[in-house]
């Protein structure tokens, strides 16, 4: 009971303040929706200093008190500029840039004194909205800014209806329309404006971190990646799909081992520099469409093995040596390719190499009970001469058997990581298994190498779209055998045979509210999550992925490219220009169109007006209905009792809490009927009736 009731009064004493305070407050808090996705991004300092300067200028509207001097103003700009130039060492480049519009739009709220103050913070918070959209362009950073963009707008026109009663709502039904009235534009200017590279990106000092496979792996780290459950790639198969177990998304390919970390070979990275290294391809391949989630990382990921270069429009893709293929533009951005992947092949030089030497290194000192046990396995008489497959399988034998376990929380690992995997723990994620596998695997003389990537996918019931998430992320390894060439292992298999490919996946710890939906409708949160995935990947490929190719597919298909060789970015601007032409020329026309040129309150007005001059009085046109009964009051007297009581009912239905039609038409009806008094010398006025 007293919980429900703390709302009303919260909400009685809002109503109860002045209206000057009441849009203040509202514009504050328009301002806090604006700024609070940003805090991800902004340094600790400069969100502390925006949520300190909003909640001082909340307190002085609370309290009347003046706004701040002019010199306070100049001393917290300079703290800003100071702050932001010590944080980024540049006031230049995205990431400052930001820091500095958000940090100048909650210091402007201090210097709201008149109207074009507002205005000045309205059109800075809507900079301000764009900027988001350089850390995000998700559909529901779309939806958190088209709520900002309304609340913006609705102050703004808030701020240019007249009178001290004006509700919230009219604004906000006003702003609404607006953004209605503009949404074919916007699609048209979505459809038609050049897709021109350079005025879609912004360069950027250094790529911002997201979530993702890296290009070293420290043993333990992927472990993380399992508690990340969003969405790494998305596929649409052409053919039939293959069964999870056989979905290996390839990332890097690391080579080097330094006891704690692994890294990439250092060796030459062109695919044709190495004639040795040969892909021989068996089957069908499988043809698919790759959706890439922004990763910072240049890596293209497609499937074991792709021999040809994926597919899209400004994509300049380029194999490696490890069968990875790569692309250095557009990382930051959602990439959409098409690949055709082969699932039975052979790779790698079929005979002895002595580069192949590197790959059995390991450092000196490292692992010492690993590399007994390794040499224990080499003095077994089966296993002397064994080749490359029969060893692997010795190994793969005592995972099998000896009570190892598959788990995200192995704890710590110390300094002889394999030792500690083999003869301690017995327990770790895939890439503490994957490494052990690969050092031992070493130690028995054999080359191999760690894989990382992402390992099987799940079909969305609703699109038909396969969903790979950063938490599939996986390592695997690769050994090397005569007459073969490279052998894909994965030693995981060996432990948890389960993960690979089954409809179980990993997956992230979940909070209480999740916990509960999960309690009360087991299959509410699954059908709900796969509903959002299905819509955001609909965003994705509709609108994020709308680019120059897209845009010239769409236009063939309306029969644009008929118009012989001409280039299709002059026939956008040709079209875009037309259409801005046309629209302004209709929009001028629905202004000039007299019922359309004033709302109802202000043709009465200037009827009114009118009316006035026949009477030989004039008026401003900006008095307010109150100010006008008035001024007739004091010129005519009493006479003039019949128009003033229609003027206050008129003001009543302007900026009342209500503007019923049946109220606008009882207006619309005493306006014919209305009793006007006739201007003559003083106390000699006689009544006037306007003509029907």
């Amino acid at each position: 009971m007293l919980a429900a009731a703390a709302p009303a009064r919260v909400l009685a004493r809002l109503q109860a303040l002045p209206q000057q305070t009441r849009e203040t407050l509202f514009v504050l808090l328009v301002v806090a929706w604006v700024l609070l996705p940003h805090l991800a991004q902004l340094p600790a300092w400069a969100s502390a200093l925006a949520a300190l300067l909003l909640l001082w200028r909340a307190h002085l509207a609370l309290a009347g008190t003046a706004l701040p001097a002019r010199p306070i103003l100049a001393a917290l700009l300079g703290l800003a500029v100071a702050g932001t130039l010590g944080t980024h060492r540049s006031l230049a480049g995205s990431e400052a840039g930001v820091t500095l519009v958000a940090l100048l739009l909650a210091l402007k709220t201090l210097e709201m004194r008149a109207r074009r103050d507002a205005f000045v913070v309205f059109f800075l918070g809507f900079f301000t909205v764009l900027t988001q959209f350089l850390h995000s362009q998700s559909l529901g950073t779309a939806a958190y800014m088209l709520v900002a963009m309304l609340g913006l707008l609705t102050a703004l026109v808030s701020a240019h209806l007249p009178g001290s009663a004006t509700p919230l709502r009219v604004a906000a039904r006003t702003a609404a329309r607006m953004a209605a009235l503009g949404l074919p534009l916007m699609a048209l200017l979505f459809v038609l404006f050049p897709r021109i590279a350079p005025l879609w990106g912004v360069g950027e000092a250094a790529p911002r971190a997201r979530s993702g496979l890296s290009s070293t792996v420290s043993v333990g780290s992927m472990a993380e990646l399992a508690l990340d459950n969003s969405v790494a790639l998305r596929l649409r198969f052409e053919t039939p799909p293959a069964p999870g177990s056989a979905l290996y998304f390839r990332g890097p390919v690391l080579s080097r081992f330094d006891g704690r970390q692994w890294l990439p070979s250092n060796q030459a990275t062109a695919l044709e520099a190495r004639p040795t290294e040969v892909l021989q391809t068996q089957g069908e391949p499988l043809r698919y469409e790759v959706t890439l989630e922004p990763n910072s990382h240049p890596w293209l990921l497609v499937l074991d093995a792709t021999p040809q270069a994926p597919q899209a429009p400004d994509l300049r893709a380029r194999g490696t040596p490890d069968l990875q293929w790569t692309d250095d533009t557009g990382a930051n951005a959602l990439r959409r390719y098409q690949a055709q992947s082969y699932l039975q092949f052979q790779y790698g030089p079929r005979q002895w190499h002595p580069d192949l030497d590197a790959y059995t290194a390991l450092p000196p000192g490292g692992n010492p009970r690993t590399l007994a046990w390794a040499a224990q396995l080499r003095a077994t008489p089966a296993l002397a001469h064994a080749n490359t497959s029969t060893l692997s399988a010795a190994v793969l034998q005592r995972l099998g058997s000896g009570d190892y376990a598959y788990t995200l929380s192995p704890g710590i690992y110390g300094e002889h990581t394999a030792d500690e995997f083999w003869f301690g723990r017995k327990a770790g994620f895939c890439e503490h298994i994957a490494s052990a596998y690969v050092v031992a695997m070493r130690a028995l003389g054999v080359p191999a190498r760690l894989v990382t990537g992402y390992q099987g996918a799940q079909r969305n019931a609703i699109d038909g779209y396969w969903t790979v998430r950063q938490s599939d992320a996986h390592a695997w390894a690769e050994i090397w055998q005569a007459e073969l060439g490279w052998i894909r292992v994965d030693p995981t298999a060996a432990v948890s045979p389960w993960r690979l490919g089954a409809d179980t996946r990993l997956e992230a710890p979940s909070g209480p509210v999740v916990q509960l939906l999960g309690r009360v409708g087991p299959g509410v949160l699954g059908t709900m999550r796969t509903a959002w995935e299905a819509v955001n990947n609909q965003w994705n490929q509709s609108v994020l992925n709308f680019g120059q190719g897209a845009q010239i597919a769409l236009l063939k298909r309306i029969g644009i490219d008929a118009l012989g060789g001409e280039d299709l970015t002059s026939v956008l601007s040709y079209a875009l220009a037309a259409v801005l032409a046309a629209g302004g020329a209709l929009g001028a026309l629905w202004a000039a169109w007299p019922a359309r040129s004033a709302d109802p309150s202000k043709v009465l007005l200037r009827q009114l007006h009118r009316r006035l001059l026949d009477l030989g009085m004039t008026l401003p046109t900006h008095l307010p209905p109150r100010q006008i009964a008035q001024r007739l009051e004091q010129q005519f007297g009493a006479t003039a009792a019949p128009v003033c009581d229609w003027l206050l009912q008129l003001e009543r239905w302007r900026y009342g809490p209500r503007s019923d039609a049946a109220a606008l038409h009882l207006l619309q009806s005493q306006w014919k009927i209305l009793v006007w008094p006739q201007y003559m010398a003083p106390g000699k006025a006689r009544l006037w009736r306007a003509p029907l």
